[in-house]
């Protein structure tokens, strides 16, 4: 019996030894900085606002936010016009605030993320009732001001102060869903609040299926003027190329890029359903020894990743061609439930941060190591507050950002207006992965 009772004692001191410094124990977990119940707005005035919401240009519960980006003292935060009634679309919160659910204001103006009355949406449905997005007409193209904003769900920061967004040019999406304006590139020069150039992507690099909701940009700040961007089209399994320096773009495709038909089924929030998006996840990874990068993508619905050199994907006339099929190369598997809307390559680290939203889940790889589920490190899990994490970003200071949104119960539900249904969350890199595989 004594002996019995030591063996005991013994495998208690084993298992609280190991829940004490194993890897899988997570040190630290990301703060929440900003909370809302539902979006607000710095309107001119409260006549405004009021004026607003009487015509419908302003419908509260349909404004959510979806992506998010950090550049000095602005966390900028978009606004996509599933529904009808955002006030705008690309937004920023000024960091020094002290307030919890502050205020959005429009970037870069009231003027730049307003709908011209003239192009407000109408309804446009197939035979078979599916929504489909009218093809904009000359008329449409020719936009008073060149900075507006109709739509967009994605933005990046690069290395040289530049603010680039991808403008779907779509609004009301989910409702009486219109093209107002091209898909275009628009790319404003932070220091000064100005808009440095808009590049409308050809009709003929988009398909019937297209849906762009992302843009990662590939610069240097030493050579500003060589900068490339890549814009994953999720709905119809392309990547869109542009290059700053040349003004223009061309359309690469992949059989990566496609969705993995075992791995479209999602469980989030209480919500079961079905994607089928293609590529979506992308980041630009380490420098290497040859000055070449890898970037690195995944499609939302798969568990898989995959990666190609910056060198192939900027050659045009080789990437276009049936030889470039081998030069992209599979990294590895995420595992059961790995899906991930987002990924962001932290240069301090050598780690890959990413979202889990079928898990509620922030995760990490440091890009040194194999890509398997025994190297990925859980950073953060919870049910509460990081329901559909939905973007995330590192910053110059290492501080990882991350928006949760409860995108499926907007989209196939209903909100709850009277609890917080929008997060932006904190969290210091080094001490994220502190305990992971992903610390080295």
């Amino acid at each position: 019996m004594k002996c019995c009772v030591m063996l005991a004692v013994l495998l208690f001191g084993l298992m609280l030894n190991l829940s004490i410094s194993g890897p899988s124990i997570v040190e630290a977990k990301l703060e929440e900085k900003f909370h809302w119940k539902q979006l607000v707005f710095d309107w001119p005035s409260n006549e405004a606002e009021q004026e607003a919401i009487k015509t419908g240009r302003y419908v509260p519960e349909n404004n959510l936010p979806l992506g998010l980006e950090r550049w000095n003292n602005k966390m900028f935060v978009t606004v996509p016009r599933w529904k009808a009634g955002v006030a705008a679309s690309l937004n920023y919160i000024d960091l020094n605030s002290s307030e919890k659910s502050p205020k959005l204001r429009p970037y870069p103006s009231w003027q730049a993320n307003t709908l011209p009355i003239e192009m407000q949406p109408s309804e446009h449905k197939t035979s078979g009732g599916r929504l489909d997005a009218e093809k904009p007409t000359e008329a449409d193209i020719g936009l008073k001001d060149n900075a507006t904003i109709i739509s967009t769900f994605r933005i990046q920061v690069d290395a040289c102060d530049r603010l680039w967004v991808l403008d779907t040019g779509l609004a009301d999406i989910l409702g009486d869903a219109k093209q107002i304006t091209p898909n275009s590139i628009v790319i404003f020069d932070l220091k000064q609040d100005k808009l440095i150039r808009r590049f409308a992507i050809p009709k003929d690099q988009t398909k019937e299926d297209t849906f762009f909701a992302n843009i990662i940009v590939d610069s240097e700040r030493a050579e500003c003027n060589n900068a490339y961007a890549y814009v994953p089209d999720l709905g119809a399994y392309g990547v869109i190329v542009y290059s700053f320096r040349d003004n223009r773009s061309y359309r690469v495709k992949h059989n990566f890029f496609h969705f993995d038909p075992l791995n479209g089924d999602f469980n989030v929030g209480g919500v079961n359903f079905q994607w089928t998006d293609g590529v979506f996840g992308m980041a630009v990874g380490p420098m290497n020894p040859d000055h070449t990068k890898d970037i690195y993508f995944h499609a939302l619905a798969s568990t898989k990743e995959f990666k190609v050199s910056n060198r192939v994907l900027q050659n045009e006339s080789h990437v276009t061609s049936p030889d470039a099929y081998y030069d992209f190369k599979y990294v590895g598997d995420r595992g059961m439930n790995g899906q991930s809307t987002a990924e962001i390559y932290d240069k301090e680290t050598g780690v890959i941060f990413y979202t889990q939203v079928n898990k509620d889940a922030i995760a990490c790889w440091n890009v040194k190591r194999p890509y398997n589920s025994e190297t990925q490190g859980l950073i953060d899990s919870d049910s509460h507050t990081l329901v559909f994490p939905n973007d995330l970003k590192v910053d110059t200071e290492g501080i990882v950002w991350v928006l949760s949104d409860k995108m499926p119960t907007y989209l196939y539900k209903e909100l709850d207006p009277a609890a917080v249904n929008y997060r932006i969350l904190m969290g210091k890199n080094r001490d994220l992965i502190k305990g992971t595989p992903c610390e080295m």
